[in-house]
Order: structure tokens, then C-alpha cells, then sequence
């Protein structure tokens, strides 16, 4: 592994344990060109996804991507970071079980609407409101009315 700091070819590990849900190894790494110290995560990879735009464009499955995406919509929300990585990673385990190597990324969305609806109204509509292209206010409380009934029946 290259060390992020100096670029030298050849870091040592000196701590490997599993992560908390056991998706991936973490490990403790060092460079003996200059002393720094770093993280590397492993993980299991099913298959190479390639997500399909709408627009027909064609690009490797990006799992940081959709970590970033359902970070955002979660920022200054109570939400624990270990539960959005257990999240992620039953999305991603989901995508690669598919059977499919090419995703539409109209299904990655609503599969990440779906996971922030169970997670936290507000982050759903954050998302929602990017993913659906709110352009003014009465698109918001178009979308918020028809969550009402939903609450209404809990």
C-alpha cells in the first residue's frame, strides 16, 4: 500500500481487526519512509457495478459517493456515523446481489430515498428535495403534504 503522505511504495501494517459489523477489515498502517500513520478499510467486492446516468453515461460504482450523499442529507441530524455505514453497506450488499452489473442511478436514488425515509424525515426531505429538483417552495409542501397521511397513520 503507498503511503498517502510521501508516495513510498511499501507501508507495514501493524493492526488488522474487523469493523463492528464485520463488512470490512481495518487496518493500522505505517510507513518507514516518514513515520506516518494511517487507516486503510478492506472490503468485500460481489461484482464491478457500473451505474448508468440518466443521461445514457456509463461510470464505475463509487460506494464513497453514496456515503457522501447520505451524509449530507444527514448533517446536524441525530444519526449515530456507525448506523449510516451499516446502511450504506446493506445498500451496497444489495446492489452487488442484484445480479446486475449495470444499475440505473434513478434506482441507487430511490433505494437511498428509502433507507433516509426510515432514518430521519428531515434527511429524507433534504434528499428528496435535490434528487426530485425542487425548483420553489410549493414543491417542498407539495411533497411534505403527501407524507402527512403516512404520519397521520402511525
Amino acid at each position: 500500500m503507498r503511503c498517502p503522505f510521501c508516495g513510498h511504495e511499501d507501508t507495514q501494517v501493524k493492526d488488522s481487526r474487523p469493523t463492528e459489523d464485520n463488512s470490512a477489515i481495518r487496518r493500522r498502517r505505517f510507513c518507514p519512509s516518514c513515520s506516518a500513520r494511517f487507516t486503510t478499510f478492506e472490503r468485500v467486492q460481489l461484482r464491478e457495478l457500473t451505474v448508468v446516468k440518466s443521461g445514457g453515461q456509463r461510470e464505475p460504482f463509487d460506494r464513497d459517493k453514496l456515503l457522501r450523499s447520505m451524509r449530507i442529507a444527514l448533517r446536524k441530524r441525530p444519526i449515530d456515523a456507525d448506523r449510516i455505514d451499516r446502511v450504506v453497506n446493506s445498500l451496497v450488499r444489495q446492489l452487488e446481489s442484484s445480479g446486475e452489473s449495470e444499475i440505473p442511478s434513478k434506482q441507487i436514488g430511490e433505494m437511498i430515498m428509502a433507507a433516509l425515509q426510515t432514518l430521519d424525515q428531515v434527511a429524507y426531505i433534504r434528499y428528496a428535495s435535490v434528487y426530485k429538483d425542487f425548483r420553489e417552495a410549493s414543491d417542498f409542501n407539495e411533497f411534505v403534504e403527501q407524507l402527512q397521511p403516512e404520519a397521520q397513520g402511525d
